[in-house]
């Protein structure tokens, strides 16, 4: 009986340390998760007026260069159906003459679709870039306002960040704030 009581007594303190303890690490981690917040940067650079605007710019400078490749791809489709179909009755120079041309074309277009990539990809670069930049200050006005002692960016897949529930996702609210400081004229002139 007296273990019994003497059991109950170290039992009732160390239960209170214990629930107090539990207490101050959802207090704290709570306090935590209001500090951090995610944000995909990439996403939203891309889904801001000004990000939208320069993306339409952007697609519709290369437009000619696109069709331009379409136009290459479509002809050495033509030439290689025409390869095949007149495979056994074309003469052995003519077949030589046109498996050349398309070996020769399929290079050219090859070539051709790097070095459009490759401007393609610097220059729209050169835009997130440049609305990045002014993204930080509203990211960084942001956090300040709120108390986030951290803002991760999620845009890579593969990032350290595996699970997150979504009141912490910060992505709309930075497009949000990104439009109301940088507010761009109206895209009707865009094509």
């Amino acid at each position: 009986m007296l273990i019994a009581a003497r059991w109950r007594f170290l039992r009732g303190p160390c239960l209170l340390a214990g629930l107090a303890c539990a207490s101050t690490l959802l207090v704290g981690s709570a306090r935590a998760q209001s500090e951090v917040a995610l944000l995909s940067v990439q996403e939203a650079i891309s889904r801001t007026a000004e990000g939208q605007q320069l993306i339409k710019q952007l697609e519709a400078k290369y437009e000619p260069t696109r069709a331009r490749l379409e136009s290459m791809n479509a002809d050495l489709a033509r030439k290689r159906d025409q390869l095949q179909k007149g495979a056994n009755t074309m003469s052995d120079d003519a077949r030589r003459n046109l498996a050349r041309d398309i070996q020769k074309a399929e290079v050219e277009l090859q070539r051709e679709t790097e070095d459009a990539r490759g401007e393609f990809s610097q220059e729209q670069g050169q835009l997130f870039n440049s609305v990045g930049q002014k993204m930080m200050a509203v990211i960084d006005k942001y956090a300040k306002e709120r108390g986030f002692k951290i803002v991760m960016d999620i845009s890579n897949p593969q990032g350290p960040v595996l699970y997150a529930v979504n009141e912490v996702n910060i992505t709309s609210a930075i497009i949000s704030a990104y439009d109301a400081q940088h507010p761009v004229a109206s895209s009707a002139g865009v094509q």
